[in-house]
């Protein structure tokens, strides 16, 4: 069976769909089978970063490893079966065309709560949730005492993440490993990001997370969206030589894919 790797966050702008195609991307550069659904219906970022990709690399006459990307089927109402959620059919019947053809499948979900991002928590084998260094969207996985810093319970998405878990147990079926990224970090020491890294270390113990470095905030993720670009893309359009930014860059991404510890796979980048 793939190797089911889920995007997500109920907060939009925290780097989902980048780190998804970055991800999606690198494992594919390595030789896997790399499928690929987005759930946020509405924007489709991730959806459009791998249009994007497929547009350039066809106008430019290149071979890019891409992920498989699949649009949910629509589904005749007639053959759901009663009493199914006609979203859970969808899903259901894409992951199952893509587990066939498949030795991972990256699922980005929207920044929201919807019916689509509860089930594929569910699905999970690994859980990457991107976070903004901050204590705003730090509220979506705890309460923090203001006075004290000290956590004093798990906010709406660490339930949720907590109610995905008891659905696999019951199922019988392995356990979600759930990574916790922090994006954007800045690269001075500032006392607000030491007190956001004390307070995730706390938590992950409490709730049961790993904590990993992710994406620093640069300019060229934003450049590099519009060709459906990544990091490991640069010297195939002809940058031979690399910023000590891009470099840096292509780092964290290496260092990320060391950190999610995925079956079978070799960092070979």
């Amino acid at each position: 069976m793939a190797h089911i790797i889920v995007t997500g966050n109920e907060k939009g702008g925290s780097g989902k769909s980048t780190t998804s195609m970055h991800v999606a991307t690198a494992l594919a550069r390595m030789g896997h089978r790399v499928g690929a659904l987005d759930l946020d219906l509405r924007q489709r970022s991730f959806g459009r970063y791998v249009e994007n990709r497929r547009a350039f690399a066809r106008r430019q006459g290149l071979d890019l490893p891409t992920p498989d990307y699949r649009e949910l089927p629509e589904v005749d109402p007639a053959s759901i079966p009663e009493g199914e959620n006609p979203f859970d059919y969808r899903l259901s019947a894409a992951v199952a065309e893509l587990d066939a053809v498949s030795d991972f499948i990256i699922i980005d979900c929207p920044g929201s709560h919807t019916r689509l991002s509860q089930v594929a928590h569910s699905l999970a084998d690994t859980l990457i949730t991107p976070l903004n260094d901050s204590f705003i969207d730090f509220d979506l996985l705890a309460r923090i005492s203001p006075e004290t810093g000290r956590v004093t319970g798990p906010s709406i998405y660490a339930e949720m993440v907590w109610n995905a878990r008891q659905l696999r147990a019951r199922a019988g079926v392995r356990p979600i490993d759930w990574i916790v990224l922090r994006n954007r970090l800045g690269v001075q020491q500032m006392h607000n990001k030491k007190k956001v890294g004390a307070a995730l270390e706390q938590l992950s113990k409490r709730i049961g997370f790993r904590v990993a470095p992710g994406f620093s905030e640069r300019v060229i993720f934003r450049e590099l969206f519009p060709r459906g670009l990544t990091l490991l893309d640069l010297k195939d359009i002809g940058v031979e030589s690399l910023s000590l930014s891009n470099v840096a860059a292509r780092q964290e991404l290496r260092d990320l894919v060391r950190e999610l510890n995925l079956p079978g796979v070799a960092i070979g980048f």
